[in-house]
């Protein structure tokens, strides 16, 4: 058990574009713990996801500081090892015609596709056939992206993620814009990670996405953390009603939540 938190967030001020997203902002996250960050859209959380991900910067203070595994100053490659990441985001930034075996083998470079001047020695090319293999992704391996279900791109991208061993991966709103099938199997992979020691950050306005494994639960609303416990303190019908300011019912079954309109 490392000792060393995985990210340390205090006073942190953050834009997106002309938009103050995040002021005064702090948060601890253990290098050894999965989290479900929940909370209305708009209300920070991808914000979040991108500062750890070092997408966007916050604002500079002498009272501000932002360290992953202690280290202010990281080094990308460094960062993949430590942090994967999937997205409906990055997910839109591929073109069409890159092809599945390439959307894996971007992620050693931290690329979208792979250009003419990226080559993989063969270490990294064994390292991505693992990686289709172990998602049962090769029959993907040579078709375009533009040709795929959002489900099985949405899979590709994990692989992609996996590609460097990350400890932590994460995940902003996983299954949106996917179907049933593909939602449920991804929500199995994500449980199949963390079981095998994969610790999982998930961004999410959806509790069914939140898998058994996960015990921290923290809201997020206008920017501001307003609650950070147990999943069994904080997972309740009023709590969630009062998050996202609508008279909601709660259930839970098998490890799983489910809301409905109270």
């Amino acid at each position: 058990m490392s000792s060393t938190p995985l990210a340390t967030l205090k006073n942190i001020t953050a834009f997106r574009g002309e938009r103050k997203v995040l002021e005064g902002f702090n948060l601890t996250l253990k290098a050894d713990e999965s989290v479900a960050i929940l909370g209305p859209n708009g209300c920070g959380k991808s914000t979040l996801l991108k500062l750890l991900t070092r997408e966007i910067y916050h604002v500079q203070k002498p009272d501000s500081e932002l360290l992953i595994k202690g280290q202010e100053h990281i080094n990308l490659m460094q960062l993949r090892e430590w942090i994967g990441v999937v997205s409906q985001d990055l997910q839109e930034f591929y073109t069409p015609y890159t092809k599945g075996r390439d959307v894996v083998a971007s992620g050693l470079f931290g690329a979208i596709g792979v250009h003419s001047h990226l080559t993989l020695d063969d270490a990294q090319q064994q390292r991505v056939d693992e990686v289709i293999e172990a998602l049962n992704l090769d029959y993907l391996r040579d078709t375009m992206f533009q040709r795929l279900s959002t489900g099985q791109q949405r899979r590709l991208l994990l692989a992609r993620a996996l590609i460097h061993k990350p400890s932590t991966l994460i995940f902003d709103e996983p299954t949106n814009s996917l179907d049933l099938q593909a939602s449920f199997e991804l929500v199995a992979i994500m449980r199949e990670l963390v079981q095998q020691g994969t610790n999982l950050l998930i961004a999410t306005h959806h509790v069914q996405e939140i898998v058994p494994e996960i015990e921290r639960i923290i809201f997020m609303k206008a920017g501001q953390i307003i609650a950070d416990g147990s999943k069994a303190d904080l997972l309740t019908a009023e709590n969630l009603s009062e998050l996202y300011g609508i008279k909601l019912k709660l259930m839970m079954q098998d490890g799983f939540y489910q809301v409905y309109p109270g």
